[in-house]
């Protein structure tokens, strides 16, 4: 990896930061780089528009989250819908607990997104492969249109995801229970026909 590549990923993370302790108006080149440790100019050097800096931001979050996944061989390869539910609601934990920061910028960026068509299209390009992957998991659930199904899949993941994240302690999901909530997702898009 470049050092010029390194700088970007290294602006790229402080703005997911930036992103997750501001929102988007506390989103600035010189606050990118102050997260950074950088001197003043450097993210404007990288990334001339804030709209450079949006989708290097959309992009960085992608890349993470994908690694994460393929970090999962039961999201990725063949498994039982239990393997997949643990293995989805794990994920769940993962960005709810340690991903925190990356998700809440995430929330970000997604609720900016319809004032801003460019940021718009980024998010749904790098949303393509968790589309993809939902796709594969309903498949190998026996879904009967996997591919159709995908992305209201992934929305009702993503409301879980935002309960935990957002949800004061008595309200968020146990791990079982989260487990629990994601096996009968996986059964209800499978249908009552198929059995897991």
């Amino acid at each position: 990896m470049t050092q010029t590549t390194l700088r970007r990923q290294e602006l790229a993370d402080a703005a997911i930061r930036t992103l997750a302790r501001s929102g988007m108006r506390g989103l600035t080149h010189r606050a990118v780089d102050q997260a950074a440790g950088v001197p003043a100019g450097s993210c404007s050097y990288y990334f001339r528009t804030r709209q450079e800096l949006l989708r290097a931001a959309v992009e960085r979050l992608a890349e993470l989250d994908i690694a994460e996944i393929d970090g999962r061989p039961a999201l990725t390869g063949a498994a039982s819908a239990d393997r997949i539910a643990e293995a989805l609601a794990g994920l769940i934990e993962l960005w709810s607990a340690d991903g925190r920061e990356r998700m809440l910028a995430r929330y970000e960026l997604s609720l900016e997104a319809p004032r801003r068509p460019e940021l718009q299209a980024a998010l749904r390009a790098a949303g393509s492969r968790h589309r993809a992957v939902a796709a594969h998991l309903l498949t190998a659930a026996g879904a009967p249109d996997a591919a159709a199904d995908a992305h209201a899949f992934v929305a009702l993941l993503d409301g879980l995801l935002f309960n935990q994240l957002t949800a004061p302690d008595p309200h968020r999901l146990t791990p079982e229970q989260l487990r629990d909530s994601v096996l009968k997702l996986l059964h209800a898009f499978a249908g009552p026909r198929t059995h897991l």
